[in-house]
């Protein structure tokens, strides 16, 4: 429930500030590439040992990512336990060649 307060308060913020996508399915690409960016100067960040930069682009990250949520209306909660569920029924380093 937590986590839909913060999309949806994420989302109302975004188009407060011009963020405003009509047809979101449609626009997810683009909304995809904004999480890229963010982790991207994440990275760029962390090769310049800045780890306050860091965070705050990791924090980026997940505020653009609570924007798709709230655009999509994803009740991620739920999907996020459904998909641990699934993880811990998986191989250890699965699709990793062991070595």
């Amino acid at each position: 429930m937590l986590l839909r307060a913060i999309a949806r308060a994420v989302t109302d913020e975004a188009t407060q500030n011009g963020f405003v996508f009509e047809q979101p399915w449609k626009d997810a690409p683009k909304l995809l590439m904004y999480v890229v960016t963010e982790l991207s100067e994440a990275m760029e960040a962390w090769r310049n040992d800045d780890r306050d930069a860091f965070e705050e682009e990791i924090a980026d990250s997940f505020i653009r990512l609570m924007h798709i949520v709230g655009l999509l209306d994803i009740p991620i909660g739920q999907r996020i336990e459904e998909k641990r569920r699934k993880n811990r029924n998986r191989p250890y380093r699965h699709g990793r060649k062991q070595i």
